[in-house]
């Protein structure tokens, strides 16, 4: 027992002399030192922000063809797809009925035009005498009356014929405007009619196009709230060009104007459609097909932060600002994220003049002492681009 305590006595010797050695080490290292990070000082700046919106493509006319008479489809002068001029031959309907009837119009106008005649005739022989007093006028009168009654008849029997005729014309069926064939459900030998659910084909008029898009209410009241105007379709001649987005992600060259507006809200949906129009000369636009309608909203005198300048936090989104006393201070923020999706423009909480930490916001800690190091915004555009 006696020869332990020696041996405990110096070992708590030991790491006494050990731990003050440390003590005086730190001491002589002092505190970290202060890290430099990179930051940007916020100005006005402006930029365009987009927003695409899923848009159907329709034709500026889009004509269903159906027969007037019914029949069977004897032959088919073009093919789905074809450019086609209005005026031009697209089917023919084979209806003998037709032209049976044109057949016994004609031969009921040939009798009428007879019993004319005949009727002519007959005043022509009454009226000398009558003149000389040999039978009553009143034998005249009838014989005029006569001769009246058949032209009535002979009118009737041109218009049956008249008729007769745009029956049978309807038999051939022709484009009412320039356009491109859609597709052709019946082939040569159906039975078509007029009471037909499904048409012959569709013409489409490509010349010029339309997009239909829809906003929800919500996008509606903000359009309305930003846009001059007093109506909406004065707010809608201000709205500048917008663009068509096509399906495989390229935009189509030539811009378009939102002219029409329904304006009431669809209580299913909750939104509203709107229309675009785009040219088309080429015609490589095609009824039917998809895309999205960019819209484009310019905006000035805004502050930009890069994204990797902020971080999230349950669901709010922060930056760091070196304040006055060299520390960063985080700040909570509401943003809009740029087209590039490289950017934020800040709608609510900096102010311009402001310090926002550029790096290192994942790691940094509130109240942290740092050493600013001022980049300026086309040095951070810049880095942030490569």
């Amino acid at each position: 027992m006696r020869t332990r305590l020696p041996v405990l006595a110096a070992g708590l010797l030991a790491l006494s002399v050990a731990a003050c050695g440390k003590k005086k080490d730190e001491a002589k290292k002092g505190p970290p030192p202060i890290k430099e990070y990179p930051v940007l000082m916020v100005r006005p700046d402006s930029v365009t922000l987009y927003q695409d919106y899923p848009a159907t493509v329709q034709g500026q006319q889009n004509v269903e063809i159906r027969p007037k008479v019914d029949g069977y489809v004897e032959a088919i002068y073009v093919d789905e797809g074809a450019n086609v001029k209005k005026g031009q031959r697209l089917f023919h309907i084979s209806a003998p009925q037709y032209e049976q009837d044109v057949r016994t119009a004609r031969a009921g106008v040939l009798t009428a035009e007879a019993d004319v005649s005949t009727a002519r005739m007959g005043v022509n022989k009454v009226a000398p005498l009558v003149a000389r007093g040999i039978i009553s006028k009143y034998e005249l009168e009838g014989a005029q009356y006569t001769l009246e009654a058949k032209l009535a008849a002979l009118a009737q029997a041109k218009a049956t014929l008249a008729n007769a005729r745009t029956n049978l014309g309807y038999t051939d069926i022709v484009s009412p405007l320039d356009g491109v064939i859609g597709s052709l459900p019946n082939k040569i030998g159906s039975l078509v009619s007029s009471t037909s659910t499904e048409p012959l084909t569709t013409i489409s008029s490509v010349n010029n196009v339309y997009a239909y898009f829809s906003l929800s209410e919500k996008a509606l009241l903000s359009f309305t709230r930003r846009r001059p105007g007093r109506t909406l379709q004065e707010k809608l001649n201000k709205v500048p060009d917008v663009r068509l987005v096509l399906a495989d992600g390229t935009v189509y060259k030539y811009p378009g104007r939102v002219k029409t507006a329904i304006g009431q809200i669809d209580t299913e949906t909750g939104a509203t459609s709107f229309r675009a129009t785009f040219p088309n000369p080429q015609g490589f636009l095609r009824s039917g097909s998809s895309g999205s309608v960019r819209t484009f909203q310019p905006k000035e005198n805004v502050l930009i932060v890069p994204q990797s300048a902020t971080y999230e936090l349950q669901g709010k989104r922060f930056v760091y600002v070196v304040g006055q006393d060299t520390a960063a201070h985080a700040v909570a923020v509401t943003t809009t994220p740029t087209p590039d999706g490289q950017s934020f423009v800040i709608d609510k909480g900096l102010k311009a003049g402001q310090k926002v930490v550029l790096e290192g916001v994942a790691t940094l800690k509130e109240n942290t002492k740092l050493k600013p190091r001022v980049v300026s915004q086309q040095k951070a555009k810049t880095e942030l681009a490569g």
